[in-house]
């Protein structure tokens, strides 16, 4: 085994609209998450999208898309120790704001909150006139933006609540952070105390150089792309060795990549569920994908005909994705797929998830591979297909992995830094 922990297992807060269930589903989000803390996991994590995308409406069928820490906030009230997980962007959200917000949150919650940071690979055209900045930019602006957040959070510590309105005894405790900075010059404190259970988990999504090694010094998890066991156990090695020359413990970084799953009671069954989940994928929107993930186009080309390093466009070119990008190169450079192949490859028409397809034996033994050979340390369910292989999911593939103790069979604390075993000053 890569360590001596568990798995660490969240799950996307993924609720779309069926048939005559359309808008904000807010009883059915509370109710998917209910059902993920009953089966003990670690949190239910929400992402977040800054512009209007229609592949994406298509895909949840009338289900609103709300901003997620304003969700979170309705789902914790109506849970208990789960972890909730939202995204915010440091490229367009004010470090006070996100300061503020993620603190509210952890107090609404009792300590249950995690921020996933995001630098935004769009979005720029709906908060300002200029352009989107470089990844390394975004990436700097990133880490000071987190600086100045924790900074903030520590200017207004927990134990102002004990000072009984003494007055000295608070601007004592209450200091001006007086942070100047490339992207920031901010006075502060912060207006909101900090919550006990300790400084709030980070999470980082993107495998890109800059990501990486962004992930390795400040993260306590990642979300990355790994669609392989290969390119996980290479991404986890090498996030462990960044986290050690950056002065951490190797154990202090998490990989958790996205496991988009298709359950059912016959290896048969759940591959249809995956083919009917992409049959609105037409050719052509295949080749568009290919095209917006790499800048290849390959519509002069065959199905059968192989695809080659020498058709591969230059590195330097400007993607959408420089992560996905990567992978479909590393795809094509090991593998010589064929046209049709490399049209269903999961960063083509997905987001470059770990695809798991079986019956719930078969996921389960999909698991346990590649955690024993260290491709990941836990993983993101994303649920895939009708509501039977997310039945499964739950009533099969986790009371299986509790039995070989590789997951929790309850709750040892009550906060998300005791679930992901940080240390925590909340008593359990």
């Amino acid at each position: 085994m890569p360590n001596k922990r568990q798995l660490i297992i969240g799950i996307h807060l993924a609720v779309h609209g069926e048939q005559d269930k359309k808008g904000a589903m807010i009883e059915e989000q509370i109710a998917f998450a209910k059902r993920a803390e009953a089966a003990k996991l670690d949190f239910v994590f929400k992402a977040d999208y800054l512009i209007a995308h229609p592949e994406l409406m298509a895909k949840t069928k009338g289900t609103v898309g709300l901003e997620p820490s304003f969700l979170l906030a309705l789902v914790a009230r109506e849970t208990q120790q789960i972890g909730l997980v939202t995204t915010i962007s440091t490229s367009f959200t004010p470090p006070y704001l996100i300061a503020r917000q993620l603190q509210t949150l952890n107090w609404i919650s009792n300590g249950r909150v995690g921020w996933n940071v995001v630098t935004s690979i769009d979005g720029a055209s709906n908060f300002s006139n200029d352009p989107m900045p470089s990844s390394e930019e975004r990436y700097a602006k990133a880490a000071e933006s987190i600086n100045v957040v924790q900074q903030l959070w520590h200017s207004h510590p927990s134990e102002i609540l004990e000072a009984n309105g003494d007055l000295e005894k608070i601007k004592e405790l209450i200091r001006p952070i007086d942070y100047n900075g490339k992207f920031f010059n901010i006075k502060g404190p912060l207006n909101i105390p900090m919550h006990p259970a300790g400084d709030i988990p980070l999470f980082q999504a993107g495998a890109s150089e800059v990501g990486r090694q962004f992930a390795a010094t400040v993260s306590n998890a990642i979300f990355a792309a790994t669609p392989t066991m290969d390119v996980g156990i290479e991404m986890r090695n090498d996030l462990r060795k960044r986290a050690v020359e950056a002065g951490r413990s190797a154990d202090d970084i998490r990989l958790l990549p996205g496991l988009y799953f298709f359950i059912g009671d016959t290896y048969e069954e759940a591959l249809e569920m995956h083919q009917q989940a992409h049959a609105h994928l037409t050719l052509e929107r295949r080749y568009a994908a290919l095209v917006s993930v790499i800048g290849l186009d390959v519509r002069h080309l065959a199905l059968q005909d192989r695809v080659t390093v020498d058709l591969l466009p230059p590195k330097d070119q400007k993607v959408r994705s420089k992560t996905h990008a990567h992978l479909v190169r590393r795809y094509i450079m090991e593998n010589k797929p064929t046209v049709e192949e490399l049209l269903a490859r999961p960063e083509v028409i997905g987001s470059a998830h770990l695809v798991a397809i079986g019956t719930p034996q078969d996921i389960v033994q999909q698991i346990v591979t590649f955690y024993d050979k260290g491709a990941f340390d836990g993983f993101i369910a994303v649920p895939g297909g009708p509501a039977k292989s997310l039945d499964l999911f739950f009533n099969e593939v986790i009371p299986m992995l509790v039995e070989r103790g590789l997951f929790r069979a309850d709750y040892e604390g009550s906060t998300l830094r005791s679930h992901l075993g940080l240390d925590v000053l909340l008593p359990n």
